[in-house]
């Protein structure tokens, strides 16, 4: 048996994490995503116009994307088709999007097909499957337990995706019957597909063959948020975004005034090295407290600090926690030997 490896509360606050990675940003993570909705809504254009606005790098709806290759596994579509979609869409072609419209099934070889794409194309970081019905095997719902079939086939895909550091994408279809509580619910098949994914897009239009729909987003790195859209020429066009209280989307808080004091304390600085009071002491900063300073650090670390050349790093020695600060041409500030904090 192999002992759980934990850690304490305080430790985890303390630990500056990357932010999640986007593909587009805040709506599509790295990670598995689906995207549902009723037949003939769209879906299909939808992603076309997305994989050829990821691989050119361009903006989708005004939110920046990782430029990257894009595999998209169009299994309901022929050659000719895409042909013709991408004509329509009025997008440069690129060779950083490639299409295939046949694959093997989940458990059955696709998994290891993606793999080697990814090996042969290191620069691929977005797969489109559309769709997840056409990847699954009707056998593998056999036992009856859908949960546990859905779920496994969510994992599997994930596992993918979290081992390569990339994004899937599913398209994926609703059930008929509406659900006005909760219109995820509506996603087809068991709570197995909604419990193993990390992101979940539904896209549904006003009435069949109207130009208006939304585009509602939920997950576990991404806000919950309505998205209002017109289709138009074939492309789906931001009307409005909303948060989840229904309000339109306000500009991002500013961050805490420590932090941009901080950097103006570091403007004339190499280095710097003392506990959390000493710097709040150094900074003339009153609003915050000691015990939330390296928090305070951690958390702001990736988005804020670092983009600004300082670099921060803490240790506990005895009693007391040090705090080590260095722009990014300084030298290494991890010696417990420096001189006294200045």
């Amino acid at each position: 048996m192999r002992p759980l490896k934990t850690m304490n509360a305080e430790e985890l606050s303390e630990l500056p994490f990357p932010p999640p990675a986007f593909i587009v940003k805040d709506l599509i993570p790295h990670g598995l995503s689906v995207l549902a909705g009723a037949s003939k809504t769209g879906k299909s254009w939808l992603v076309l116009w997305l994989a050829m606005r990821v691989s050119q790098g361009l903006p989708v709806w005004e939110r920046p994307t990782r430029q990257c290759e894009v595999l998209y596994l169009c299994l309901e579509d022929t050659f000719p088709r895409i042909q013709r979609r991408m004509y329509r869409l009025n997008e440069d072609p690129v060779p950083e999007l490639r299409f295939a419209v046949m694959c093997d099934k989940l458990h059955g070889g696709l998994e290891e097909q993606i793999t080697e794409q990814l090996r042969s194309h290191p620069q691929t970081r977005l797969v489109i499957i559309d769709t997840l019905q056409k990847i699954r095997d009707p056998h593998d719902t056999e036992s009856g337990n859908m949960y546990a079939c859905d779920y496994d086939a969510m994992v599997s895909l994930k596992r993918i995706a979290d081992e390569h550091d990339i994004g899937i994408l599913l398209v994926h279809h609703i059930r008929k019957t509406k659900d006005s509580e909760d219109p995820f619910n509506e996603i087809l098949g068991s709570n197995g597909v909604m419990g193993g994914l990390d992101t979940v897009l539904l896209l549904k239009r006003e009435y069949r063959g109207a130009e208006g729909g939304t585009l509602r987003v939920t997950g576990r790195d991404v806000e919950d948020q309505t998205i209002s859209l017109t289709f138009h020429d074939c492309i789906w066009e931001l009307t409005e975004q909303e948060d989840d209280t229904g309000e339109a989307t306000p500009p991002p808080d500013l961050y805490p005034p420590f932090l941009y004091a901080l950097v103006e304390f570091m403007q004339n600085r190499k280095q710097w090295k003392g506990t959390a009071t000493e710097l709040l002491e150094a900074v003339a900063e009153t609003e915050i407290k000691p015990k939330g300073v390296v928090r305070c650090l951690s958390r702001f670390y990736y988005e804020f600090l670092e983009p600004r050349g300082i670099r921060f790093h803490s240790h506990r020695t005895g009693q007391s926690r040090l705090i080590y600060l260095a722009c990014d041409d300084a030298n290494d500030v991890n010696d417990d030997n420096d001189d006294n904090p200045s």
